[in-house]
C-alpha cells in the first residue's frame, strides 16, 4: 500500500527544489515499523540521481515522473534541429523550433498561464521551461509535419559525429561505442531513456550505500 506524501521536492519554469533528507526525518520515521506501506512521491521530475536514490531509501518507493520525459524529447529534437541547421541546405530545413514557437504564439492556450515576464522571458519559459508546455503541441499538424521533415532530413544523411558530440554528448559516446545506432529515431528514444535510467538506478541501488 502506498501513501501519497509530498517529500518537499518541486519545480517551476526554471528552478528545482531538491530533496533534503534532513527535513524528512520525522515523516519517514512513521513507516519504520510498517514494512507493507511505502510513500508515493507526487512528482520527482528533475531530481538528481543521488536524490532519487535517497528518496527510495527513505520509503518513497513510488517515484512519479511526468514532464521530465517530454522535456528530454524536446531537448533531443531541438538538438537534432541544431545538427540539421549545420548539415542541410536552407531551402530544405524543417525550421522545427521556429514552427513550434510560432504555433504556440498563435495558439497560447497551452502555455500563457505559465509564462510570465517580458517577451524574451515568455519565450524562454514557453520553449525551454521545466514545465514543458511544448508537450501539448506535438500533435499540431504543422509541428508534426516539421518534426517528420527534420527526421527525414537527418535520416537521409550521415550524422556528423562532431556535431552529435556538441549537441548530445551521451548519445555520441554510445554511438562511438557501438551501443546506439546513429539514427535520429534511436537517438530520440535513447535521450528519453537517460531519464528512465536514473530512476532505474535509484531503485536498484542498495540503501546501505547511503547510510
Amino acid at each position: 500500500m502506498a501513501l501519497v506524501v509530498q517529500p518537499g521536492v518541486e519545480f517551476d519554469h526554471h528552478g528545482v527544489v531538491d530533496y533534503r533528507d534532513d527535513r524528512t526525518a520525522a515523516l519517514r520515521a512513521v513507516l519504520d515499523d510498517e514494512p507493507r506501506i511505502v510513500f508515493e512521491a507526487h512528482s520527482t521530475d528533475y531530481q538528481l540521481p543521488d536524490s532519487l536514490a535517497r528518496l527510495v531509501r527513505d520509503h518513497w518507493a513510488v517515484l512519479k515522473v511526468g514532464p521530465q520525459l517530454t522535456f528530454a524529447l524536446r531537448e533531443a529534437l531541438f538538438a537534432l534541429a541544431a545538427v540539421e541547421r549545420e548539415t542541410v541546405p536552407e531551402s530544405d530545413l524543417s525550421h522545427l523550433v521556429e514552427v513550434i514557437d510560432r504555433r504556440m504564439r498563435e495558439d497560447p492556450a497551452g502555455w500563457s498561464r505559465y509564462a510570465e515576464g517580458d517577451p524574451l522571458e515568455q519565450r524562454l519559459n514557453r520553449l525551454y521551461g521545466y514545465s514543458d508546455r511544448v508537450r501539448y503541441y506535438w500533435t499540431d499538424p504543422e509541428i508534426a509535419a516539421a518534426q517528420r521533415r527534420l527526421l527525414d532530413n537527418l535520416r537521409d544523411r550521415p550524422l556528423p559525429l562532431p556535431l552529435l558530440s556538441a549537441q548530445l554528448p551521451l548519445q555520441y559516446a554510445r554511438v562511438r561505442a557501438g551501443t546506439l545506432a546513429p539514427r535520429p529515431h534511436d537517438i530520440l528514444v535513447d535521450r528519453i531513456r537517460d531519464v528512465l535510467r536514473d530512476y532505474d538506478h535509484a531503485c536498484a541501488r542498495r540503501s546501505e550505500e547511503y547510510v
